[in-house]
């Protein structure tokens, strides 16, 4: 018997669950909003960042081997707008990042901005604009 289908979610309540695999350093929690021919793009990319992920399992493998390669913790993801558009399907996203490193680390904060498209419950593109330094700024 086929599993019933899960209500179409719109895209603030993505935007929520998207955070959510943020705090928790899930990047399966994380890919598993995207579609399977989504994309992820960086515009602001620096050395050491991906242009983009193409697809939802470069998302996945993307951001395992990112947080898997840093200690840092996500401890707050401080929402500051959500813009709606003329698009139903589109969102603008303002938020900080607070994290911090472990044993006592200092806490840093990382300013953005995501344009995110939802179609169907799923993300079908992001662009995320990163403050890139203030990510390269946090020690390790």
């Amino acid at each position: 018997m086929p599993h019933p289908r899960t209500p179409v979610q719109a895209p603030r309540e993505v935007l929520a669950r998207y955070y959510r695999a943020m705090l928790d350093k899930s990047a399966d929690g994380l890919a598993d909003l995207y579609a399977v021919d989504a994309v992820h793009e960086f515009p602001f990319a620096s050395p050491g960042f991906p242009p983009r992920y193409e697809g939802r399992e470069a998302v996945r493998a993307g951001y395992r081997a990112a947080w898997g390669a840093t200690p840092v913790r996500v401890r707050e993801v401080r929402e500051v707008a959500v813009h709606e558009t003329g698009d139903p399907e589109v969102v603008v996203a303002e938020h900080v990042v607070v994290g911090e490193l472990p044993d006592g680390g200092a806490a840093f904060t990382v300013p953005g901005l995501l344009v995110l498209r939802v179609r169907d419950g799923l993300i079908a593109r992001v662009r995320d604009y990163m403050d890139a330094s203030a990510v390269a700024g946090v020690r390790r």
